[in-house]
């Protein structure tokens, strides 16, 4: 019986596509092409310099057995090429965007840590880097969907409030903690959650970009991928460029980052859920910037997967648009996040936390002069909810247990044996 066909959320069959996936190799690129392959017919040309998280896709199916049955085979055998380039210099790239029907480029230098440290390369990399690709989209008639961050948004108005406005007083749920003599409504309360909403939660088509000065290399970052963005955005109004703009706000999964010295540098710096997990697996005290006081949401990679594969087989909901995609009911402070995911790693590895769970360190001794943050980052999560009919589904404990127990199953025993020094010889 011949499979039913597959069909849009306007009702429209889905045509098998192939798909230029530049950044194949990372974390967000191996769980998208796990997604393609598993769920879809579609044909992905996998561009990296490494392709490590996606070996297992790339792999020849086992040998036909001894008995001469037949040979199994992988559901996605001759859907996936890797091809092995770095978008900064190899003339193939504008080939393999021609061969295709939709380029998603997720090639970036999106690690905090760098920004202040190199922050050359990260202009580079998110800004010139890209300029190619949007060029040989547009130029081939080629549809684009483009990885941005939620960093464009810098900081927010309510970071600009005096310290003792109320609306500084506001706890991750939601519930503010606001005491006004004789005054304590339900009117009032509702009034302060939209007048929070208006300097906190942060809107595509509304909020503005407000970044630190100039010598806040910190926001090297955001500013080129804001930059990227407008020259998008004029492609699209000038040449027709079809595009598709996305903004994650922290997704958070298995194959996250890296662990420094396990596979990757002794002296490198990951992102936090990286960076805590590293701490976890040493048995040393999480480290706090500045007291872990920002606050941030966290959603699950396969939940922001299911996003973007809703723009990739939705064209006409999707094409100049641009989405925030996080979970705003994942809100914690970095404080809070590094005491849950002590709780979660004690129970997925069966090791007591330490007493002395997290350190405070200062910024600058983290990441060095011209470091700078945002208070907070909450998506509006109207326009994807309306075009696309997506909403998160993984609480923060849980996308954690998730997480948490592969950085163990995969980690642990390496760091254990990294950590025992060699015993001189008398």
């Amino acid at each position: 019986m011949a499979a039913a066909a597959r069909l849009d959320l306007d009702g429209n069959p889905i045509k098998p596509m192939t798909i230029c996936l530049i950044g194949a190799g990372g974390f967000i690129g191996s769980h998208l092409c796990e997604k393609l392959m598993a769920e879809t017919p579609h044909t992905v040309l996998a561009v990296d310099v490494y392709n490590d998280k996606i070996k297992h896709l790339l792999d020849p199916p086992p040998p036909p057995p001894a008995d001469g049955a037949q040979q199994a085979r992988n559901p996605w055998d001759g859907r996936i090429e890797f091809h092995r380039l770095n978008i900064k210099h190899d003339s193939r790239l504008e080939g393999l965007i021609k061969m295709s029907d939709v380029t998603i480029n997720l090639a970036a230098i999106c690690t905090p840590a760098d920004y202040n440290t190199r922050p050359l390369d990260t202009i580079y990399s998110n800004f010139i880097d890209a300029l190619p690709v949007v060029r040989y989209c547009s130029e081939n008639n080629k549809r684009l969907i483009h990885f941005s961050t939620c960093e464009v948004y810098g900081k927010t108005l309510g970071s600009y409030l005096p310290k003792d406005h109320p609306l500084r007083k506001v706890h991750s749920s939601g519930i503010h903690s606001i005491c006004l003599e004789d005054v304590v409504t339900l009117s009032l309360t509702n009034c302060m959650i939209v007048k929070e909403s208006e300097f906190y939660v942060l809107k595509e088509d509304a909020s503005p970009c407000i970044f630190g000065s100039v010598e806040k290399q910190r926001w090297s970052y955001a500013c080129a991928k804001q930059l990227i963005e407008r020259l998008i955005y004029a492609e699209g109004a000038e040449n027709g460029l079809e595009y598709t703009i996305v903004r994650p706000f922290n997704w958070i999964g298995p194959r996250m980052d890296f662990i420094p010295g396990i596979d990757g540098p002794s002296e490198g710096v990951p992102r936090v859920l990286a960076c805590f997990s590293n701490n976890l697996l040493r048995r040393e005290p999480l480290k706090l910037v500045d007291g872990g006081q920002s606050q941030r949401t966290f959603v699950y990679i396969k939940d922001a997967i299911e996003a973007v594969h809703l723009m990739i087989e939705n064209p006409a909901r999707a094409n100049g648009h641009i989405f925030n995609v996080g979970n705003p009911n994942n809100e914690v402070t970095i404080k809070q996040l590094a005491e849950i995911m002590v709780q979660v790693y004690s129970k997925v590895s069966g090791e007591p936390p330490l007493e002395a769970a997290t350190i405070d360190v200062s910024s600058k001794q983290f990441y060095g002069e011209g470091y700078d943050d945002s208070d907070k980052r909450i998506p509006d999560m109207t326009i994807i909810n309306k075009q696309l009919g997506w909403n998160p589904k993984t609480s923060l404990w849980d996308l954690l247990d998730s997480t948490l127990a592969y950085q163990h199953r995969t980690y642990a025993e390496a760091v254990r044996m990294a950590m025992v020094k060699p015993v001189a010889s008398s």
